[in-house]
């Protein structure tokens, strides 16, 4: 019984509880709507949206969270999982039909509303935009892991949740734009050849980043030691764990997107394949009337 105190908020966020529990209280109703209306859907795509929900939420609202905020190597595991698995794992169970189905039709209408519906756009394309997107994903990791920007980040409640959810938020919108299929970004799809450049820039810089944290013979983020480590490991091993977590996993996941948009690609041929063709018929039109 002990060790469900361990699923409990270490620092109770009613921004996080709202958010969770709207999405799923959405996803859940969208899923019934649409299984009423006979469409067919795939479990596993809710077994791997549920797995990322509750992933950002763990790290975010369990004593998953006490840790990040006394390790630093935890805490680059928690932004790992903010910024790069979490919002892969979303991404991929193509969610956004069932959260469609979910959100009830007086709000819809409010969101399609025209003063509601063209700056959010704006702002959407903005973000979504192919040079925008990428620096804004890297310069993130950069920004927070300056050295007297991340003490300030750790010792201040509202920067802090900041963080955190500057790292969420961006981490959906990259990966949307890398691994959503393009019939369902609309006017912000990027070509597949496209996605691939993307994926390998951005990876190039959090090697660097996570390299230089490993192998830097001193320590950068003082803050972990006036607040106290959670487990009695020395400062520098903490730093150089940190440094893999930033250095590895950047890689492994372009790599993983890099696979995803070939799925892609294989995909849609595979469709244009199968896709019945229809007959040219202009040649023998053109002959009729001769």
């Amino acid at each position: 019984m002990r060790y469900l105190t361990y699923l409990l908020p270490w620092q109770f966020s009613p921004t996080a509880c709202v958010v969770f529990g709207l999405t799923l209280a959405l996803y859940v109703r969208g899923w019934v709507v649409l299984r009423r209306g006979r469409v067919r859907l795939r479990p596993w795509r809710a077994l791997v949206f549920g797995l990322g929900l509750a992933l950002n939420y763990a790290v975010l609202q369990t004593y998953f969270d006490f840790l990040a905020q006394h390790m630093f190597w935890i805490h680059r595991l928690q932004h790992l999982i903010l910024h790069h698995i979490g919002p892969t794992l979303l991404i991929l169970s193509a969610p956004v039909p069932i959260l469609r189905a979910g959100i009830p039709a007086p709000l819809w209408r409010l969101l399609n509303v025209p003063w509601v519906r063209t700056p959010l756009r704006r702002v959407w394309h903005g973000l979504q935009h192919p040079l925008i997107a990428p620096v804004l994903f890297v310069g993130l990791i950069y920004f927070w892991l300056i050295p007297s920007v991340h003490f300030t980040a750790m010792i201040d409640t509202r920067r802090y949740e900041l963080m955190n959810w500057s790292m969420l938020i961006d981490g959906i919108l990259f990966w949307w734009l890398m691994l959503a299929p393009r019939e369902a970004q609309g006017e912000s799809a990027l070509r597949y050849g496209v996605r691939y450049i993307v994926l390998t820039a951005v990876a190039l810089p959090q090697i660097v980043l996570g390299a230089y944290i490993a192998l830097t013979s001193h320590q950068l983020f003082s803050i972990y030691a006036l607040c106290g480590r959670a487990w009695a490991i020395s400062p520098m091993l903490d730093q150089q764990i940190g440094g893999l977590l930033t250095w590895i996993p950047a890689a492994m996941m372009s790599a993983v997107g890099g696979i995803v948009v070939i799925y892609r690609v294989l995909s849609e041929e595979r469709r244009m394949m199968l896709a019945p063709r229809v007959p040219d018929t202009s040649s023998a039109s053109a002959g009729a009337t001769a």
